[in-house]
């Protein structure tokens, strides 16, 4: 079976090959190759830096693999309407360029990890320390790609065997089935708890390596991911109860998104990808597509993504009316906005005066008078997570991946209203869940809820998914992740629910309006995101490129538009429905 190198990367992801050689078989003495290097833990500790490079690609966390989730949520839109529109409006194409980008990324990691978890292939009680360390972050690192793949793609190939790369024949994985790459997840997760340090221990381990934290908070998620929400408690009360480390909400929300070495790996985070020293953007003026420049990687173009037009950014995403509105329906217990909103979206609002760095976008001061919107073309809320539009350090974007804030992909807040849903799940509603809730309000100066308002478990359920968390964590990677383990695509009234919160204006005018489902059909500015889903469409179609060279590669729900509903129902997993909160 034939197998070009093109294609060899297409389908995998992988560099090097240890069984390719020419009739004369000339070797390089100074060429590293599996079968000279990795058998010490100095060689694996270089495979390891490999490994975390590369969630810093494109495909993964630095622009595309992490926008790509935002836009399939419901708290985003995109605004440029052109680069992201498949991905928005959840009817990606089989031929789609980008879709395979997070494919290529994530396997790619995948093979570093292989080969070094084949080098720690003794019993783990004879391992020394370091090499525990080593291939506990390996684990992890392979646990964190498959997550990704799995939640883009459904049914992956699964390789965990780093022979497999020696023959040509291995290469053409077949898929598998979405609980079978699920349970190599779990199995990754759960080893790497138990062969990583606390970020307690210091130095490299609470400055953004993964530690058993990490893997206990997604450990967690991805017992969630099925609806083990009794295993997933169990877990989560250990990281609060601090088995796996000393985690704390910071006291300013804002801090979690700022760059720098008084805000990055704080006591919140629980993992982090690492990008730019603070006050580094620009250093770098290239950048590609497949990030073949060496600095390349140190950076996001994340915030070139959510970055408004006029200050240098591409304006591919903005946040939707709905979450700009659920912010303004709750005031603070000294009736302020909630201080989230600010870190979130970008927009004037007088209580903005006196607060942080006040009303700013970038360096400018904006007056009641500005009405900063993404582009001139379509409008739309800016976003400010994970930019330096309220931080005051620059003036404009430089586009490309030059943005140096870390990513905080989990984050103690995270864990808390994990714990609350998979508590009302369980038992709920309960005082405890509320608890849990009320410590992440109060960081907002939020008044406490009251477990008396809440009269059954899908009503707790509501607020936690539907307003404690896009408060907290609005436009942040993972709703998509959510909006598929709830089910939300196999219920009528989530679907409408999503419909309502995916309506958005195509308009620079009224960009702060609040907007309705219900006039789409009336104003031809209004669209909805969701009104385009297909069925089967909540994951990512395998690209026909892939289908092409890999005869044992099969398509999943998104490339036959085939319901989910069948697989989800058969688990007894319950979807809940729709409360009005205020009833």
């Amino acid at each position: 079976m034939k197998l070009n190198k093109y294609s060899l990367v297409l389908v995998l992801g992988l560099i090097t090959l240890a069984s390719c050689s020419d009739k004369l078989e000339l070797v390089n003495p100074n060429q590293q190759t599996s079968s000279t290097f990795g058998f010490n833990a100095d060689d694996l500790e270089e495979s390891v830096i490999a490994a975390y490079n590369h969630i810093r690609m494109e495909g993964s966390y630095a622009r595309v693999g992490y926008t790509i989730d935002v836009c399939r949520g419901d708290e985003a839109w995109n605004s440029s309407q052109v680069w992201y529109l498949p991905f928005d409006d959840l009817n990606v194409e089989v031929t789609s360029d980008i879709t395979w980008w997070p494919w290529r990324e994530w396997y790619y990691t995948i093979n570093v990890c292989n080969f070094a978890i084949s080098r720690c292939d003794k019993d783990n009680s004879q391992l020394s320390e370091r090499m525990k360390h080593i291939k506990g972050q390996m684990l992890f690192l392979r646990g964190l790609s498959y997550y990704n793949l799995v939640g883009y793609y459904q049914n992956p190939p699964l390789i965990t065997n780093y022979e497999t790369y020696s023959s040509l024949e291995g290469l053409y994985g077949a898929n598998n089935t979405y609980d079978e790459v699920l349970d190599q997840v779990e199995k990754d997760f759960k080893e790497a708890m138990e062969l990583l340090p606390s970020r307690d221990a210091g130095t490299e381990w609470n400055r953004g390596r993964a530690t058993c934290g990490s893997a206990a908070g997604y450990y967690a998620r991805t017992l969630m991911m099925r609806h083990k929400f009794s295993d997933a408690l169990t877990v989560l009360k250990d990281i609060i109860g601090k088995k796996y480390g000393t985690y704390s909400l910071v006291a300013n929300f804002g801090d979690n998104f700022r760059e720098g070495s008084a805000y990055e790996n704080n006591a919140e985070s629980l993992f982090e990808v690492q990008f730019l020293d603070l006050e580094s953007q620009g250093t770098d003026d290239e950048w590609t597509p497949v990030n073949t420049s060496p600095n390349a990687t140190q950076g996001s173009a994340i915030e070139s993504n959510f970055a408004p037009g006029n200050y240098g950014g591409w304006a591919d995403i903005s946040a939707s009316p709905w979450l700009y509105h659920l912010f303004k329906a709750e005031r603070t217990a000294n009736g302020k906005l909630d201080p989230r909103l600010y870190w979130t979206i970008g927009t004037y609002e007088t209580d903005w005066e006196d607060f942080e760095y006040g009303n700013v976008a970038y360096t400018n001061t904006l007056t009641p008078e500005d009405n900063i919107v993404t582009n001139n073309i379509n409008g739309g809320l800016p976003i400010a997570k994970f930019t330096n539009l309220r931080t005051g350090f620059y003036s404009t974007v430089v586009t490309g991946l030059h943005d140096g804030i870390n990513l905080r992909l989990m984050r103690y807040s995270d864990v808390l209203l994990r714990a609350a849903e998979c508590e009302n799940e369980v038992n709920g509603p309960t005082q405890q869940a509320i608890d849990w809730i009320n410590e992440v309000r109060n960081r907002a100066g939020l008044a406490d809820l009251e477990l008396s308002d809440f009269n059954s478990a899908d009503k707790l359920f509501e607020q936690i998914a539907n307003v404690e968390r896009p408060k907290e964590f609005g436009c942040e990677f993972g709703r998509g992740f959510d909006l598929i383990r709830w089910g939300f695509f196999h219920d009528n009234g989530r679907l409408q629910q999503l419909k309502e919160h995916g309506t958005f204006r195509r308009s620079v005018e009224g960009t702060k309006d609040a907007v309705s489902y219900s006039d789409i059909l009336s104003d031809p500015q209004l669209k909805s995101s969701f009104d385009t889903y297909r069925p089967g469409h909540e994951f990512l179609p395998i690209v026909q490129q892939l289908l092409n060279n890999n005869p044992n590669l099969k398509g999943n729900s998104a490339n036959y538009s085939t319901d989910n509903f069948t697989y989800f129902n058969g688990n007894g997993w319950k979807v809940h429905p729709v409360v009005d909160l205020n009833k």
